[in-house]
């Protein structure tokens, strides 16, 4: 089953106006947006979609609105769709959409869908990087950035559950060929199916059962730079940061996370490890210190001899 990443995230929101402001400003592109909802891509067309929460077309909600309603997954042929609908097939109900697209749940409840991928080949400035004791990346004459640089969303990353029972769910997603990258004992497992080579697309975070829901997703940027350079033009927007900028241990993935109105919160992430099969998982608590390489706060522009002169 070469399932390739996430293709998109669906929502049952309760606040169109606000979730199409949040999605935008983060750097997503509105696609057939209307006042019922619309989809909002990265460069390489995987995308966050909301809805209202009422339209019956959305699965079932497992709490409150706003909330996640479907996870899409992306495969690489109509022989991983029957692969897949075969082996979920075999102990809950499987729907096929009109496109062929597969269609059930998780051990948890979750909604989730399975499709040809909609990636398409995209492209964007490569981050080219000068360090002592290596050759120049950059030309010589040519500046790292300047002040219109562009720090669009690449990918959809990763997605984050909040689930009853992480050994049960990532039991789950191992039967689809997912496999387990990392572990943080006592909270859950990292995990990447077989079609990426990603740190990960899915963590899940043991809680009670009233917290289940999504914790928060991610598109990849293109460098820290970038995360930093959206991050802070996402706050200039009025959005408020919840945790970051910062970079983790586990996945070495730079990472910024905002507060929104879909229900959980919204990541800017950027240079994940890469893994294959040779890799052996790890295992650590789930502490500041292991979540975290360092972490450090926005603040406001400063000189060296002080914050800059106010202007008359």
């Amino acid at each position: 089953m070469n399932i390739i990443g996430l293709d998109a995230l669906i929502f049952g929101v309760d606040d169109i106006q606000a979730c199409t402001h949040c999605l935008r400003d983060y750097g997503l592109l509105p696609v057939d947006v209307d006042s019922e909802g619309g989809r909002f891509e990265a460069l390489d067309g995987t995308a966050v979609i909301i809805r209202r929460a009422d339209d019956a077309s959305l699965p079932a909600a497992i709490g409150p609105a706003p909330s996640i309603r479907e996870t899409v997954y992306g495969v690489a042929s109509v022989a991983d769709l029957e692969a897949i609908a075969d082996e979920l097939g075999r102990d809950r109900l499987v729907t096929r959409g009109a496109d062929g697209s597969v269609h059930s749940v998780d051990d948890m409840g979750f909604a989730i869908g399975f499709q040809i991928s909609v990636r398409r080949p995209y492209s964007a400035p490569a981050d080219l990087t000068n360090a002592p004791g290596h050759a120049p990346q950059r030309p010589v004459n040519q500046p790292g950035i300047n002040l219109d640089m562009q720090a669009l969303p690449r990918t959809l990353s990763h997605v984050v559950y909040f689930v009853p029972d992480a050994a049960k769910a990532e039991a789950f997603y191992k039967r689809l060929g997912f496999m387990t990258t990392d572990t943080f004992v006592g909270a859950g497992p990292f995990m990447r199916p077989a079609g990426s080579d990603d740190h990960h697309c899915l963590f899940m975070i043991q809680t009670p059962p009233h917290m289940k829901g999504c914790e928060h997703f991610t598109f990849h940027m293109g460098s820290g730079t970038e995360v930093l350079l959206a991050g802070r033009r996402f706050e200039q927007q009025g959005w408020t940061s919840f945790w970051g900028p910062g970079r983790h241990l586990f996945g070495s993935n730079w990472f910024w996370y905002f507060n929104s109105p879909l229900g959980c919160h919204i990541e800017y992430d950027a240079d994940m490890d890469k893994h294959d099969d040779a890799w052996q998982a790890r295992q650590a608590p789930l502490s500041a210190d292991n979540s975290q390489l360092f972490l450090f706060t926005s603040r406001e522009k400063w000189f060296p001899s002080g914050p800059p002169p106010k202007q008359a």
